[in-house]
């Protein structure tokens, strides 16, 4: 009886955070995000100008930097595109992962929402689903449909929320999942006259969507993150930190059963240092079926800029690893705050918020809608507002791949590094060739080895706490 008693002062302390949580993270005020005509605008290793006076002289300057006189400049991958449109239509394609509400609830608790401390897990969503895209539609891909959604439907948004924050806290307190009210601007069907090569992207699209669905089967799902993070002491509900969720992304890539996720593996850096050879050793393990195919990589290195603020001699290099097409974002925030870092402008982070709690969508469902997915506008901080603490994510899709990455990320940290010692590095052989206990790649029935949990407690001690 006791236990039953529990349960139920547990479910409604649940209803009543749920109900406060939907209040809090529902306003969507509209801002606007200015940006400078005269500066480059960097979105993952994508630069675009929205003016040419003074913005070639811009170039210039961050050329130089990326390389040391300039000369080798042409060895990075830098594509330059013109308008704000195209920036646009890019920032949009991106997959938004934020708060959600009423989705199934989580085992082993009585939560069906993760306002107020899912934010790091959703950001890590993020960076993973962008290198999702990379693997499966390529750099070059965009949404079709991105500028149909615009900041006027941020604006209905705010109305939609402010008609149902009262029936959202009496269904809270009732236990009766709230009416879902979808907008009725992208209710339809992928309907262009479309070719087989823009129906298969549309597939892949609302594929990888699913996988982050909010329902215990997705691979990627919220449900499942947690799961793979009660390996490492975190429980639903706990906060996590940027080192802690790149950990639990590696093993959900690793037990994803899926045949599509067959070609892509995770390595995360131990302790600031990536062993060339592990990372290769992973790319060429089998595929099975007798493919001999290499597997495409997403590096994860976990870092600190810094001590209590973030160093601004770091600002230079963390501008270089976002303006590599490579690169599929950085998993960092302000403190108590995560966000899903893609671009810059000057000395200011473009981000995606998580901080939004948005309704359940049931991805299993044909045509599901796909708006509330896409971001409709950026929002721009600046670099001094940076926690330190934050997990940089990289996407190789061959071993030839990794090794050029490897090496302009290496020329950019010694460039970058006025110390002796850079952020991370990049060293030949395994980690156990340096007295490293475990390797990565060895099978255990646990999931985190005892290593990686005595590594994973320390990042969540020192790391800041996101809420």
């Amino acid at each position: 009886m006791e236990a039953t008693g529990t349960d139920e002062v547990e479910k409604i302390k649940s209803k009543f955070m749920s109900a406060w949580h939907n209040m809090k993270y529902s306003w969507v005020l509209k801002t606007k995000t200015y940006f400078s005509r005269n500066s480059p605008v960097f979105l993952l290793g994508k630069c675009y100008h929205f003016k040419t006076d003074g913005m070639y002289k811009a170039l210039n300057s961050f050329q130089s930097y990326l390389a040391g006189d300039g000369s080798n400049f042409d060895k990075i991958n830098m594509e330059i595109s013109g308008n704000v449109e195209e920036f646009r239509k890019d920032f949009i394609s991106r997959i938004w992962l934020t708060y959600r509400e009423e989705f199934p609830q989580i085992k082993g608790s009585a939560l069906t929402t993760d306002c107020g401390w899912g934010c790091t897990l959703r950001t890590g969503q993020m960076l993973l689903a962008q290198g999702l895209m990379l693997h499966f539609l390529g750099r070059a891909w965009v949404w079709p449909e991105a500028l149909d959604i615009d900041n006027s439907e941020a604006e209905s948004w705010t109305a939609h929320t402010v008609k149902k924050l009262t029936a959202s806290f009496e269904a809270s307190l009732t236990a009766e999942r709230e009416p879902k009210i979808l907008s009725n601007h992208h209710r339809g069907t992928f309907q262009r006259n479309c070719d087989g090569s823009e129906m298969r992207n549309e597939v892949y699209h609302r594929k990888i969507i699913s996988w982050f669905g909010d329902s215990p089967l997705a691979a990627f799902g919220l449900h499942q993150l947690i799961e793979y993070g009660k390996k490492s002491g975190k429980i639903a509900g706990d906060w996590y930190g940027p080192a802690v969720v790149a950990h639990i992304l590696r093993k959900a890539v690793e037990e994803a059963r899926d045949p599509e996720l067959q070609g892509l593996t995770v390595y995360v850096a131990q302790d600031c240092t990536v062993y060339i050879s592990d990372v290769i050793d992973r790319q060429c393990s089998s595929l099975g079926s007798g493919r001999a195919d290499t597997k495409a990589v997403i590096i994860l290195v976990p870092v600190r800029l810094g001590g209590e603020r973030t160093n601004m001699d770091y600002i230079e290099f963390v501008k270089g690893i976002l303006s590599l097409e490579y690169c599929v974002g950085i998993i960092g925030g302000k403190p108590k705050q995560s966000y899903y870092f893609n671009g810059f402008q000057d000395d200011s982070l473009i981000y995606m918020d998580p901080h939004y709690c948005q309704s359940f969508v049931d991805v299993s469902i044909k045509d599901f809608p796909l708006e509330s997915f896409h971001c409709p506008s950026p929002k721009k901080m600046s670099f001094k507002k940076m926690d330190p603490s934050c997990t940089i994510g990289f996407y190789c899709r061959t071993v030839q791949d990794f090794e050029k990455a490897s090496e302009e990320i290496t020329k950019m940290l010694k460039s970058s590094s006025k110390e002796k010692y850079p952020l991370f590095t990049f060293v030949k052989g395994h980690s156990k060739d340096y007295d490293f206990a475990s390797s990565p790649l060895r099978e255990e029935n646990d999931l985190f080895s005892e290593d990686e949990k005595k590594r994973l407690k320390r990042f969540s001690t020192e790391e800041f706490v996101l809420l």
